[in-house]
């Protein structure tokens, strides 16, 4: 099968998984089942907040309400999801929940796939994941201990697509070629086939798990996270796949794609549907709006701590107050009703970039402590500023 790039800034043999067709498009929900796992990889990329703890994620959404992932799932326009961890099957019975639930809520064609080790794949375990109805299964290896790699054998006898995903780090070429021959091997002594082999640009993780560095692996760049060597080795790789004339899928996926297409994608589909009347939607899917802090909330550091920390009484204090000055500024101002709101989660009051610059040439506005801005921020449930500018 022959070597091509895609439209995606990734490398494919055959064709991509249906996971990852998905996936470029933005139209997958992303759900951290669990941060436990029964491995230790020196190469985790799993945030310190989130690894070895039981925590759930809907893309940046913390939460373990079915009906908020769902939630989430329609906020994106999702046909699928993915689920990861950590090991997802470490808290099977979750695992199981979310799947059913996502198909009685979506359908059947709402395209489902999981990431694990084999370290707790059972027949038991494989069976019921099948029933409750998940479409795609793939397998990180592990890289420096083959005693489980017969396990692989198991997912063959259920009706999904079976795949491997792996990083490619620089100094395991012979371990994973060692892996693409097996791969081989079984497919072509099973009717079974395992269908794909995903490989994955190494990047190094902004968290304390991770020993990338201290094992001397380099970005590429400065500005990148990208494990230098990664990309050449994953090249040289699919050239070697195609060579051997080896049937399988390949899809190569480079740190961008991740960046530029995944997230980029995903986070587009939120913004039509979270936009407010009054905001600018943004080519890459941020939004620009007028925003109104109580001076004592208004962004600082520790901005996010400071309002988690925030207790509920407090909360409907600040909520009422917020409310009081909207009216104010409604009749003031004379600004229509759907032109201005408030945000109960960062405590602040929304409007239009237009009806913010009106508001701040009153100058009596200054003796109530407020302070306006323009605020450019992702559609996502945290709403991460990018770019304050106070008037």
């Amino acid at each position: 099968m022959k070597l091509q790039k895609t439209p995606y800034y990734s490398y494919k043999i055959g064709n991509l998984p249906k996971g990852c067709q998905l996936c470029v498009e933005g139209s997958k929900e992303v759900i951290f089942i669990t941060g436990l796992c029964p491995r230790s990889c020196y190469f985790c990329p799993i945030s310190d907040k989130k690894y070895k703890k039981d925590v759930t994620y809907a893309d940046e959404w913390p939460t373990t309400n079915i009906n908020e992932i769902i939630k989430e799932a329609k906020l994106i326009n999702a046909k699928g999801a993915g689920l990861t961890g950590g090991d997802p099957l470490c808290k099977l019975k979750r695992t199981l929940h979310y799947i059913k639930a996502l198909k009685k809520q979506f359908g059947k064609e709402f395209h489902i796939h999981l990431y694990t080790s084999l370290d707790l794949v059972t027949e038991d375990n494989l069976k019921k994941l099948h029933k409750a109805g998940l479409d795609e299964i793939r397998f990180h290896l592990d890289f420096d201990n083959n005693r489980l790699w017969a396990k692989l054998a198991l997912p063959l006898a259920f009706e999904w697509d079976v795949g491997i995903e792996i990083p490619v780090i620089p100094s395991k070429e012979a371990k994973i070629k060692k892996i693409i021959q097996i791969i081989d091997n079984i497919n072509k002594n099973s009717e079974s086939k395992i269908k794909f082999l995903n490989l994955n640009e190494l990047e190094i993780a902004d968290n304390k798990i991770s020993k990338l560095a201290k094992l001397g692996y380099k970005t590429k760049d400065q500005f990148s996270y990208a494990i230098k060597g990664s990309n050449e080795l994953a090249l040289k790789l699919l050239k070697f796949i195609s060579n051997k004339k080896i049937k399988l899928n390949v899809h190569y996926c480079t740190a961008t794609l991740k960046d530029k297409v995944q997230l980029a994608n995903r986070i587009k589909r939120r913004a039509k549907n979270t936009a407010k009347p009054f905001d600018i939607i943004n080519k890459d899917g941020t939004l620009t709006r007028g925003v109104i802090y109580i001076e004592e909330l208004k962004p600082s550091f520790k901005y996010n701590s400071m309002l988690k920390e925030i207790k509920p009484a407090k909360k409907s204090k600040i909520i009422k107050k917020l409310n009081t000055i909207k009216n104010e500024l409604k009749k003031d101002f004379k600004i229509k009703n759907e032109l201005i709101d408030i945000d109960k989660n960062k405590l602040r009051i929304l409007t239009s970039v237009k009806e913010i610059r009106k508001i701040s040439k009153n100058k009596k506005l200054k003796n109530k402590e407020l302070s306006l801005a323009i605020v450019t921020e992702y559609p996502t449930h945290d709403q991460l500023e990018l770019d304050i500018k106070f008037l």
